[in-house]
């Protein structure tokens, strides 16, 4: 038996398979996933599973560069924004409009995960990126201006 982190099969099989700059997004219960996608179904009752513990776990398990989310977070879902600037700190932070987020981010996405949540613009996508000191700290290697912050 796994002795830790996430136990769902395809879950954690899904995110071995992302790369650097993949995309996976976590949503909610509602969200439209195009019919053609990777899609981990996780919910199973009004916010079973909730949002933030799924963003949770998953930020356990890969890099995360980057986190889109629709432009009416940051305004209209105000503690969601602050809570996904307080998890993902390090990370670069866009807004993209919500039909875009439903439609061409969701097609671009390699993994969706469905949660129970029922929040409202409880659709997050995370942009994987890589462990900068493991890649660049290497003797004799010199990274690259945009990561060199981070070793």
């Amino acid at each position: 038996m796994k002795r830790h982190g996430i136990l769902n099969a395809p879950l954690s099989g899904a995110l071995a398979t992302l790369g650097h700059t993949d995309l996976v997004m976590v949503v909610d219960a509602g969200f439209p996933i195009p019919a053609d996608a990777n899609r981990i179904d996780l919910a199973v009752a009004p916010n079973l599973p909730d949002l933030r513990t799924m963003l949770d776990l998953i930020a356990n398990e890969i890099v995360v560069e980057a986190v889109v989310r629709a432009d009416d977070v940051p305004t209209n879902n105000p503690r969601l924004d602050e809570w996904l600037r307080g998890r993902f700190a390090d990370a670069e932070f866009s807004t993209r409009p919500h039909a875009e987020v439903l439609g061409q981010l969701a097609r671009q996405a390699k993994v969706i995960v469905r949660t129970g949540a029922f929040e409202p613009w409880g659709n997050i996508g995370l942009f994987c990126g890589v462990d900068v000191p493991k890649w660049f700290g290497g003797d004799g290697v010199i990274a690259p201006d945009y990561y060199a912050s981070k070793l």
